[in-house]
């Protein structure tokens, strides 16, 4: 049981810096949208190919000619908060009381 509980947490930990890493992307990217960037630009393709499977959920619940505004990262932050602290705390507490 112990060894479960080591691999349950490092699950746990890596999902968790996959999330911060997916906030940060999101925030990077809601940014970025507010100057014209260059749709070229290697940096700019990278954020829009990472985040936009992130994005498009929300996109379709609130589509942006509706209201004019694309809110769909405020939902995606929402979201990935509630992952963070609702599934990685759980992945940790089953961790713990595994070991």
């Amino acid at each position: 049981m112990f060894a479960l509980g080591n691999l349950v947490y490092a699950l746990a930990t890596i999902f968790d810096y996959l999330l911060i890493a997916a906030n940060w992307l999101v925030i990077i990217r809601a940014l970025i949208s507010w100057v014209n960037p260059d749709p070229y630009n290697m940096i700019v393709r990278f954020l829009y190919r990472t985040t936009e499977p992130i994005l498009a959920p929300f996109r379709r619940l609130v589509p942006i000619h509706s209201i004019g505004l694309d809110i769909s990262p405020i939902f995606a932050l929402i979201f990935i908060w509630f992952l963070r602290l609702f599934v990685v705390r759980t992945l940790f507490g089953i961790a713990m009381r595994l070991s």
